[in-house]
């Protein structure tokens, strides 16, 4: 363990002793001789007595001199110590949410109490619900792409000088074959596309860079927009100097968060170098423009990019609350397969604040409504290679309506699996003023909730379960009112 969090235990544990015996820091001071500042200091966790003051101490509390010095922690202190020890605070770069580990030691130093609580609760949340070490991280990416509107001025900057070193036009649509010839020629690349295509238990990965070749396995289904975007990634880690990386596409575990991090860096460099930002956001305009909304003209405007629908809409995420001031917004990815009832939600972002939407890990059933949702039971009936569809929905509960605009793809490593990519906008007066199109009477306005269990709209027609969580609700409630009712009555 570090110094800093040795220094922090033994103040902890002493800010124990002393409140146990119900004594003051002044009354502390007297006991011992020692200056109030001084043990307030060493309570902070910001210094260390000597041997000879450690026995002053030890011999005024009438508590063991080994007790005093042990790193053990009781019972209400535990979870602070597995909480250092685990040094998490470490792993994290706490300096990202501008905050200084520092500040964070002093709060719990001066209410271990109330932060021994709090641990404890997310501790037990975690253990509830299966949160593992990289669900941790990944959330922590995700408050972090948040926080900034996940829009990246140094990366989109860093994209500009990279086309301009290596003279790769972005008003054209980028092909892998142009990026391959950087990875070869300037990184020492090797590609192969035979590799993994022996091992049936890779079936899911796309790619595997082994560093000390500079080789890049590739599989052998990927198309041409999932290649483009695998050796932009690639592009990425050199371009930006990015040494703790990731090997596999899509990840199998990450040891770090710094891995975290930079695999989302990397990411976000290979979506803007494959839909730049200007391009994108003069065909956006164009869309933006019209009286009603062209399916057609959004569809190319996809098209137009060598980039798959996820890129795409990923892309929007960037794009919108930069371009164009619409910071209201989600986005989801739900994984389907074909003839079964279950949809899952992989993937999801929501900037300006937590909407409706969202995952949930009580195994309640999604709003059937959903057009995300949708597209994905069409897809799966109909077998084409792409569904699209837009809807107006309305969250009654929430008072809160989103123009919403999803697509569906076939996986192509997981027979009759397929997966569904939605962007919601909220419909505010932002929005009315950017989309021309928004009153467009043909587009579909929906009723919708989260989850039935949730859901208070009575003649749902595709409604899977009853709304037992709500029914719950309304039956505490009443209760509640009745308990009112009666201690009005007899007070």
């Amino acid at each position: 363990m570090e110094q800093d969090y040795i220094k922090l235990i033994f103040g902890l544990k002493l800010k124990q002793i002393r409140t146990d015996k119900n004594l003051s820091l002044f009354g502390l001071s007297k006991l011992t001789g020692l200056s109030k500042s001084y043990l307030n200091e060493i309570e902070k966790g910001k210094k260390y007595p000597k041997p000879d003051k450690i026995a002053v101490l030890s011999e005024k509390l009438d508590v063991p001199y080994d007790q005093m010095v042990s790193l053990k922690l009781d019972k209400n202190l535990a979870p602070i110590g597995e909480l250092l020890q685990s040094k998490i605070l470490k792993e994290i770069p706490l300096d990202l949410f501008g905050i200084k580990e520092s500040n964070l030691i002093d709060i719990v130093a001066n209410a271990p109490a109330k932060v021994n609580a709090f641990v404890s609760t997310i501790i037990e949340i975690a253990k509830h619900y299966n949160f593992s070490r990289e669900s941790f991280f990944l959330a922590s990416v995700r408050s972090f792409q948040e926080a900034n509107n996940n829009y990246f001025e140094d990366l989109e900057q860093g994209v500009l000088r990279f086309a301009k070193s290596y003279q790769v036009d972005l008003t054209m649509p980028i092909s892998s074959k142009e990026l391959e010839e950087i990875l070869v020629e300037e990184y020492g690349y090797s590609i192969n596309e035979n590799e993994l295509g022996k091992h049936e238990a890779l079936g899911n990965l796309r790619s595997v860079f082994v560093p000390k070749s500079k080789t890049l396995l590739l599989a052998n289904g990927i198309d041409e927009p999932q290649r483009t975007f695998i050796f932009a990634k690639e592009i990425a880690y050199n371009y930006l100097e990015i040494n703790d990386r990731l090997y596999t596409f899509p990840w199998i575990k990450f040891k770090s968060f710094d891995q975290v991090l930079n695999n989302f860096y990397a990411s976000y460099f290979a979506g803007a170098l494959i839909l730049p930002k200007a391009q994108l956001s003069t065909k956006l305009e164009t869309l933006f423009e019209r009286d009603t909304f062209d399916a057609g003209l959004f569809l190319k405007t996809m098209e137009s990019f060598n980039a798959s629908p996820e890129s795409f809409y990923q892309r929007l995420t960037n794009i919108l609350p930069k371009s164009f001031n619409i910071q209201d917004l989600f986005f989801l990815r739900f994984t389907h397969r074909a003839n079964s009832d279950k949809f899952y939600l992989k993937k999801e972002l929501h900037l300006a604040h937590q909407h409706s939407p969202r995952a949930n890990e009580t195994n309640e059933h999604y709003c059937r409504r959903w057009v995300a949702l949708k597209v994905l039971e069409d897809i799966s009936k109909s077998h084409k290679e792409h569904e699209f569809d837009i809807q107006i929905s309305n969250y009654v509960s929430d008072d809160m309506k989103y123009l919403v605009l999803s697509s569906a793809t076939r996986d192509p490593f997981r027979d009759h699996q397929y997966r569904s990519i939605t962007i919601g906008l909220l419909i505010n007066k932002q929005l009315e003023r950017k989309l021309n199109f928004l009153n467009d009477d043909r587009i579909k306005t929906q009723e919708v909730g989260v989850t039935c269990e949730r859901c208070s709209i009575m003649d749902c027609k595709v409604r899977q379960v009853p709304a037992l969580a709500l029914e719950k609700a309304y039956k505490n409630k009443k209760i509640e009112n009745i308990v009112e009712t009666l201690n009005d009555k007899f007070s």
